[in-house]
C-alpha cells in the first residue's frame, strides 16, 4: 500500500476562481452556520505539482492495531491529521485520484495550514488502509469511496473511535461512526415527486430496471407517495442491458389510467421509452427521471423527453471548479470529485473548534448547514447527508432549473 502525503503548497499569483464564487453563498450565514471562515482566493491558471512524500509498506498486517511503521510521517503538533481512503489503482483508481487531487485544490485554495492530509491506497485492502491510517495518528478518515470498503474500514475504526466520512451514497452502509456525504438516489427522487404533486400530478406509473438502483429509487418513490399524496396506478419492471424497457414501456401504455411516468433509470433508457409513453392521445403525459439524467445533453435531443423533470444537486459552481481542476492537473474531474473538496471545507469549519489531537467532535456535526460546491448539505441523525437539491426541467433543447435548490434547511 502507498501512502501519500498532501502538503502545503507556497504559491505567489493567485486570482478569483471556485472558493471566491462561494462567498456570496457564505455570506448568508452566521458564524455557527459558515462552511468555512475567510474566503480565499484561488490560485491563478497555472499548473500546480503537489508536493508529496511516499511511504512505501509491507504486506497487511493481521494485528487489528499494528504499530506505525519506522517510516511513518513525523507528527505535528500544529495540524489536525486527516486520512483520505481512496483507490489509487484498479477500475475505480482514476476516480480516487481525482478525489485525491480535489483534497489538493481545497487546501491551496483556502489557504489554510492546520490540516495535514494524507492519502491512503484502498485498492489493495480498505481495512489495512484504515489500520495503517490510525496507528498513523490520524484523528478522522475521509473515505472509503465504495460502500463494500466501508464494513473493512468500520472495524479498524471503531475500536479506535475515529469517524469516517464515506463518499458512498448507499443508504445501507451508513452508521453512527460512518457517515455518507454522497449524492443519494432515494433523495432526488422525493424531491421530484414532491414538485410533481405541487404541480398537478395525481396518478403515478413507474418503470423499474432490475437491480439495487431500481429498488432503491422505486422504495424512495413508494415513501413519497405516502408522505406527499397521489396514486400508484402500474409498475413494469424491465432488464438492464438491452431493449426490454420499450416492451415494458408498450405494456404500460397499454394500461393506462396515470399521467405521470416515472423512468428510474438513466437517460439512454429514457430516450428508448418516452416515445412509447408519449404515443396514441398520451402525448401529455409528464415523465420524472433520476439524478443519473444531471449534464446528459443527449436528452436535449430527444423530442419525447421534452417537458420531463428531475433533481439533482446545482450545476451553479460546478463549472468554475472544472475549469481550476482542469488548469492544475491537466485533465477533467470526475463529477464525483466534489464531495472531495466539499469535504475538505467541512473539515476545515470543523477545525474551527476542534484542538489537535483531540478525537473528532463528531457530534457537532448534526444541526449544522455546511456549504460547497455542491451547495447546501447537513447530516441527518441516520448519519446521512441531506442535500438541498434543485429541480430541472428538459424544454426547448436545453435543461433549465424550474426550482432553485435552498441555500439553507
Amino acid at each position: 500500500m502507498k501512502v501519500n502525503e498532501t502538503m502545503r503548497i507556497g504559491v505567489s499569483a493567485r486570482t478569483g476562481g471556485v472558493f471566491a464564487g462561494l462567498r456570496s453563498a457564505f455570506r448568508h450565514f452566521n458564524r455557527r452556520n459558515l462552511a468555512l471562515a475567510g474566503c480565499a482566493a484561488l490560485l491563478g491558471a497555472c499548473q500546480v505539482i503537489p508536493k508529496t512524500e511516499t511511504v512505501s509498506t509491507g504486506p497487511a498486517v493481521a494485528t487489528p492495531t499494528p504499530e506505525p511503521s519506522a517510516t511513518a510521517l513525523p507528527s505535528d503538533s500544529a495540524r489536525h491529521r486527516i486520512a483520505l481512503l481512496v483507490p489509487m489503482g484498479g477500475p475505480t483508481g482514476e476516480v480516487g485520484q481525482s478525489l485525491a487531487n480535489a483534497t489538493t485544490m481545497a487546501l491551496i485554495d483556502t489557504n489554510r495550514n492546520n490540516l495535514r492530509i494524507t492519502t491512503y491506497d484502498t485498492s489493495a485492502g480498505a481495512g489495512e488502509a484504515a489500520r495503517k491510517a490510525i496507528a498513523d495518528g490520524n484523528k478522522l478518515i475521509l473515505g472509503p469511496l465504495l460502500a463494500a470498503n466501508i464494513p473493512a474500514v468500520q472495524a479498524a475504526a471503531r475500536p479506535a473511535g475515529v469517524t469516517a466520512i464515506s463518499f458512498s451514497n448507499d443508504v445501507s452502509a451508513a452508521s453512527a461512526d460512518v457517515l455518507l456525504m454522497g449524492h443519494i438516489p432515494e433523495q432526488a427522487i422525493e424531491r421530484t415527486m414532491r414538485y410533481a404533486r405541487e404541480n398537478g400530478s395525481n396518478a403515478f406509473a413507474a418503470l423499474v430496471p432490475d437491480g439495487d438502483y431500481g429498488e432503491r429509487t422505486y422504495a424512495a418513490m413508494r415513501r413519497a407517495l405516502n408522505a406527499f399524496g397521489g396514486n400508484l396506478i402500474a409498475v413494469e419492471r424491465y432488464s438492464r442491458g438491452n431493449t426490454s424497457v420499450i416492451s415494458a414501456a408498450q405494456r404500460l401504455r397499454a394500461g393506462g389510467g396515470y399521467d405521470t411516468v416515472l423512468i428510474a433509470d438513466g437517460p439512454r433508457a429514457a430516450i428508448q421509452a418516452a416515445p412509447e409513453i408519449k404515443r396514441d392521445g398520451a402525448e401529455g403525459t409528464r415523465l420524472l427521471g433520476t439524478a443519473l439524467w444531471s449534464g446528459e445533453a443527449s436528452l436535449t435531443r430527444a423530442p419525447a423527453v421534452e417537458g420531463a423533470i428531475f433533481s439533482a444537486v446545482s450545476d451553479a459552481r460546478f463549472q468554475r471548479f472544472a475549469d481550476s481542476y482542469e488548469s492544475r492537473f491537466g485533465g477533467k474531474p470526475y463529477r464525483i470529485a466534489t464531495l472531495g473538496y466539499d469535504a475538505v471545507l467541512l473539515t476545515l469549519r470543523m477545525a474551527q473548534d476542534w484542538e489537535v489531537g483531540d478525537d473528532f467532535p463528531r457530534a457537532d456535526l448534526y444541526g449544522r448547514t455546511f456549504i460547497g460546491v455542491d451547495g447546501a448539505f447537513r447530516f441527518q441523525s441516520n448519519g446521512v447527508a441531506e442535500r438541498a437539491l434543485e429541480v430541472r426541467k428538459v424544454t426547448g433543447g436545453t435543461v433549465i432549473a424550474v426550482e432553485n435548490a435552498p441555500s439553507s434547511f
